[in-house]
């Protein structure tokens, strides 16, 4: 039976600190493992001058504009999705990476179909809106309703159902973070229907808008009416507000179609042997479906793109570390980690092996260091590689126990694990909207991107010591 998660990107809330405060600030003792790893700095100087200034130079932003212009949005299920994976497949082999696997499993597969949403009082206005991932349908003459604003659950909760009964819910939220504010797009559906609410809207998770909605997966309880629910832009939101805190009228009339149902998709791996411990892993990963609005460019087409290239780049230079390292492509991330819950549980007698897990799933600007889940020694270990980063400034450290989207859950089964940490203030500017194009992603960022993703997994697949668990 196909499991539907409701998924969040969880922000970092840790303080963030170079590494060599965090060594010092920690009392990391990893002994002559400290000398083993400075001894890397030649090569990390050699994979970042091979993609920043060498024959790799600009090849991922190239690589990603070709595909993102080829296949445009990759929504889960769809054919663009399995053909950009097909073709993923071909242009790896074209580099010579031929231990290549997938894995078909079943996924969710919603389709959006036509969407309007007219303010019929107190003045006509088209509203701008997105429906949200397995969104049920209006009716087909559409749903005619006065609206309710309320800022939070809470602020719901006081109002009586007898108030709620029958209209349109909106959430109005300010942002904060995207992992506080995401709750009202993921659980305001279930919330506004337990009252009886005939749709819900929710204003977008983001902190910036030119009339811009913002879509995003959302979870029915199993015990509530399934209502359909959308987002609208900031502008729209707050101009609703304004119109109920003067006690206007609002009445709105939705009507969203859609469909959905279940496909077969494919998790890609893209493996690199290793010279002595091949069955032991080092895995770097992005997804490769996306939402159906823009060309998902940056989420997650920059994170592909560098995982990608991590095995290319170490092929080419002929850096062939002693464990494997692992490309993966995650399918179906969007509508709640499919593909990393899949592979989890094929390969859950096998993730003794996995030495170390990494994922690129929160853009792909300047790199900063890492996001880093794991025992106290395995994160003294990281820290003293950033170390070698310092030159790019990209030696932070973040202490963070769910790093990532898909790799946490495997990071959390006890496994060692981190996500890239990069300049990404306007993130959530474009995420899960139509400004989620290559227009966002910067070729030098993109090629440092790689450069340190490389380096970082080389030198972990090539420790004569494991990561410990």
């Amino acid at each position: 039976m196909l499991r539907i998660l409701c998924f969040c990107v969880f922000i970092v809330h840790s303080l963030s600190v170079p590494a060599e405060v965090y060594s010092e600030g920690n009392d990391c003792v990893i002994g002559e493992l400290a000398q083993e790893i400075a001894s890397y700095k030649d090569v990390v100087e050699r994979i970042l001058e091979y993609t920043t200034n060498g024959a790799f130079k600009g090849k991922t932003y190239d690589e990603l504009a070709k595909f993102v212009d080829k296949f445009g949005a990759r929504p889960s299920g769809s054919n663009s999705l399995e053909e950009s994976i097909d073709y993923m497949i071909e242009l790896s082999r074209q580099e010579h990476l031929d231990d290549i696997t997938t894995e078909e499993l079943e996924v969710p597969h919603w389709v959006r179909g036509h969407e309007k949403i007219l303010m019929m009082r107190p003045r006509l206005k088209n509203i701008a809106l997105l429906g949200l991932g397995t969104s049920v349908s209006t009716p087909p003459e559409g749903i005619t309703a006065d609206v309710v604003v309320v800022s939070s659950f809470d602020k719901l909760a006081e109002i009586s159902d007898d108030e709620i009964k029958g209209r349109i819910v909106l959430f109005d939220a300010a942002y904060t973070t995207y992992g506080e504010t995401v709750v009202y797009r993921s659980q305001g559906a279930t919330k506004a229907a337990e009252k009886g609410a005939v749709a819900c809207l929710i204003k977008s998770i983001t902190p910036f808008s030119i009339n811009s909605p913002h879509t995003g997966s959302q979870h029915y309880d199993g015990n509530v009416t399934k209502i359909p629910t959308a987002a609208i832009s900031l502008e729209d939101a707050d101009l609703l507000r304004r119109l109920y805190d003067r006690n206007e009228k609002i009445v709105l009339k939705i009507k969203m179609s859609s469909r959905f149902n279940t496909k077969i998709s494919r998790n890609t791996l893209v493996d690199l042997k290793g010279t002595e411990h091949p069955e032991k892993l080092v895995i770097v990963s992005g997804h490769i479906d996306s939402w159906d609005v823009g060309q998902g460019a940056m989420d997650d087409g920059g994170g592909l793109f560098v995982s990608w290239a991590a095995p290319v780049v170490l092929k080419r230079l002929n850096l062939i570390p002693k464990r494997t390292v692992r490309s993966i492509f995650w399918t179906s991330e969007e509508l709640g980690l499919i593909g990393a819950i899949d592979y989890e549980q094929r390969h859950r007698n096998e993730s003794h092996n996995i030495n170390f897990i990494m994922e690129s799933d929160e853009g792909t600007f300047s790199p900063r260091g890492l996001a880093v889940a794991g025992t106290q020694k395995a994160r003294c270990i990281v820290a003293e590689i950033l170390k070698l980063f310092t030159s790019i400034d990209a030696s932070t450290f973040v202490e963070e126990s769910r790093p990532g989207s898909d790799i946490t859950v495997i990071v959390e089964k006890g496994i060692p694990g981190a996500s890239l940490l990069n300049a990404n203030e306007k993130y959530f500017w474009y995420h899960h909207s139509e400004g989620d194009t290559l227009n966002v992603e910067n070729p030098a960022e993109l090629d440092l991107c790689t450069g340190f993703w490389t380096a970082v997994a080389y030198i972990i697949a090539d420790l004569s010591s494991d990561i410990p668990r």
